[in-house]
């Protein structure tokens, strides 16, 4: 079971961030940006330091980003206030039991979440993330791919994986072949992934 503080162990040591905090978003959802798909009410789940929140905030989102390491969330918040985007918004809270935010969004976006979850708890995130996507919005997770060689690392996702986990109440528009980047001093400046486009219906 994963807690605030085994979170907050990963955003410990600024001179050595963690593998995912890279200090800018990743570049799938750089694109999705530029094409104008991070738009209205938006939620970024696990948002870590908050890069694609205050991307999607940039591209004029009112964008939300929500973690359950208040560190991270303490350095996203000053992440929001240097670059003058206060429009952004932060929060502490549990990507497992959304609900509780009380509010809906037009889009989801996930950024290496989906693939931290047990067998036993993808349905309970899938339901979470449910429950605050409305019907018709769309959700764009990328995840770490099977594609990836090796065994290190977060557990690989296969593209049947995503589809079971989104069978109920969803339709996955897409899967593309996507990567991840990764800070220095692992084996490989970035690793495989899939960018999966999913609609609430």
């Amino acid at each position: 079971m994963t807690t605030p503080q085994t979170w907050d162990a990963s955003y410990t040591a600024e001179a050595e961030p963690a593998p995912w905090d890279i200090g800018r978003p990743q570049q799938a959802f750089a694109r999705l940006a530029s094409r104008g798909l991070l738009s209205g009410r938006l939620l970024d789940a696990g948002c870590g330091t908050g890069e694609h929140t205050l991307l999607a905030a940039a591209h004029g989102a009112d964008a939300t980003g929500v973690d359950i390491s208040p560190r991270a969330i303490t350095r996203a918040r000053a992440k929001a206030t240097a670059r003058g985007l206060d429009t952004a918004r932060f929060e502490v809270a549990d990507v497992l039991s959304l609900d509780r935010l009380g509010r809906t969004f037009d889009t989801v976006i996930d950024s290496g979440v989906f693939h931290v979850f047990a067998d036993q708890d993808r349905p309970r995130y899938v339901t979470s993330l449910a429950s605050v996507l409305r019907p018709g919005g769309h959700c764009y997770l990328a995840c770490f791919s099977d594609r990836q060689p090796g065994d290190w690392g977060p557990r690989r996702v296969t593209q049947d994986e995503l589809r079971g986990a989104f069978s109920d109440g969803w339709s996955v528009s897409s899967i593309e072949a996507d990567t991840f980047e990764i800070n220095p001093g692992l084996p490989t400046p970035a690793v495989q992934a899939w960018l999966a486009t999913i609609e609430r219906v």
